[in-house]
């Protein structure tokens, strides 16, 4: 939190208990919530809190590279801790999504970029397949 707290000051942003409670909300979440279920999971504790609250939360610290907003096709964002571009598995029965480990991954930008030729600035990699939980029912 001392890192967010700095990030926030250093970008002359406004400190406020709604926004450090989104960060550890997201922090302490390896599920990849959209901003629907973050609200969801905040708002026993702040009731005052308003959707458009987390989102403007979550969009900041996207824009500040604390977090990683993530498009995979459904109807909103999911919101990774992890600011780091890496690869991600999505079950297509549950919609679970999780990291995979980026060690695998390491040269497949440098096998592209020469396969076609070009400079590549960005990637994005994901997978999907049914998970364990969902493969057994």
């Amino acid at each position: 939190m001392e890192a967010l707290v700095k990030v926030l000051k250093n970008h002359k942003c406004k400190i406020t208990p709604q926004r450090l409670a989104v960060y550890h909300v997201l922090r302490n979440n390896k599920d990849h919530p959209n901003a629907e279920a973050i609200f969801k999971m905040l708002e026993p504790n702040y009731p005052t809190i308003s959707l458009a609250t987390v989102y403007k939360s979550l969009e900041l610290f996207a824009e500040l590279g604390l977090i990683q907003a993530i498009n995979l096709g459904e109807n909103s964002f999911r919101y990774d801790p992890n600011p780091k571009v890496h690869p991600h598995v999505i079950c297509s029965k549950c919609n679970k999504v999780e990291d995979l480990p980026e060690e695998y991954f390491d040269d497949l930008k440098a096998v592209v970029a020469k396969l076609v030729n070009y400079k590549v600035t960005k990637q994005h990699l994901t997978f999907y397949g049914i998970c364990s939980d969902c493969n057994t029912n």
